[in-house]
């Protein structure tokens, strides 16, 4: 799912070339991609695109006459702008925005559907979609301490959950507890002061890095690498490969769609985490350290 790094790379390069300009058309090729009804999606033809913004992990087209398109691209849609008039493709495609000067094409990969588009009048509609999360970039490390310690969940849970902070998800969590040194199943109110604000430092870091980084990647153009699965990465989806710190196979928690990448001897001290599959899978064989693994 494109987070942070990527949704800000892709409003820069939105508002770079829709701003001003006015929405001719919207085709929409599938139609469960439309969740609302009122306004009709007719509703934003011909209207001047004022703004383009992040809603957490939605996009927002700010049009005239209150009106708002929010795009929400879940785990594989995608974006696309290619010449004016740009036809739709017919196995990904979903929808395409026409403007005097391109065409922006909403695609999604896979055979499950979960994208969605949204059109609502006025800012109270568009409140819906705010989570409330804390936008770590504009804040001090008091409120990043007073999100991080608001539920006691697991530091993974915490960093992903969208009511707390905006933007972060599977990626980037596994990169930031890694730059941080710290387990994805601790606690959050097990947290010393210093490890708190070691993973303050961390996710920031982690977040500007990687903007400028997609930025630098995209060089002007429109992003056409947004992938969860980045070279680049230290560990998250780089099972088994070594970590660029220490050199231990990097490891992984395995849970419904999502898993979860973390070095044993960085994060853990050599603990291996219980896979919800697989240790249940071997019990009492189930090496408990980076040690036994490597021995065994």
């Amino acid at each position: 799912m494109p987070e942070l790094p990527d949704i800000t790379v892709y409003i820069e390069a939105l508002a770079a070339r829709v701003v001003g300009q006015t929405l001719d058309r919207t085709r929409i090729a599938k139609p469960f991609l439309l969740r609302s009804v009122d306004p009709p999606i007719s509703a934003a033809n011909g209207k001047h695109v004022t703004g383009v913004r992040r809603m957490g992990k939605r996009i927002v087209l700010e049009l005239e006459d209150d009106l708002f398109l929010v795009v929400h691209l879940m785990i594989a849609g995608r974006l696309r702008w290619v010449p004016a008039g740009g036809k739709v493709p017919g196995k990904v495609g979903l929808a395409a925005f026409d403007f005097p000067n391109g065409t922006l094409i909403l695609t999604e990969a896979g055979s499950k559907r979960r994208a969605s588009l949204w059109l609502v009048r006025g800012k109270e509609s568009l409140e819906q979609f705010a989570r409330g999360g804390l936008e770590v970039l504009d804040a001090g490390i008091e409120e990043f301490t007073e999100r991080l310690m608001r539920e006691n969940h697991t530091l993974k849970r915490s960093l992903t959950d969208p009511r707390l902070f905006s933007g972060i998800g599977n990626a980037y969590s596994d990169e930031i507890l890694h730059r941080a040194k710290l387990s994805p199943v601790k606690h959050t109110r097990r947290l010393t002061e210093e490890e708190v604000a070691r993973l303050f430092d961390a996710t920031r870091a982690v977040l500007v890095e990687w903007t400028e980084r997609l930025r630098k990647e995209s060089g002007g153009d429109f992003p056409t690498k947004v992938t969860a699965f980045r070279e680049e990465m230290a560990v998250h989806g780089k099972f088994g490969q070594p970590c660029p710190v220490c050199g231990t196979p990097v490891q992984r928690i395995r849970y419904a769609d999502n898993e979860t990448n973390y070095c044993p001897r960085c994060q853990t001290d050599g603990k291996l985490l219980a896979d919800r599959a697989l240790s249940r899978l071997l019990k009492q064989d189930w090496p408990k350290s980076i040690d036994e693994l490597t021995w065994s």
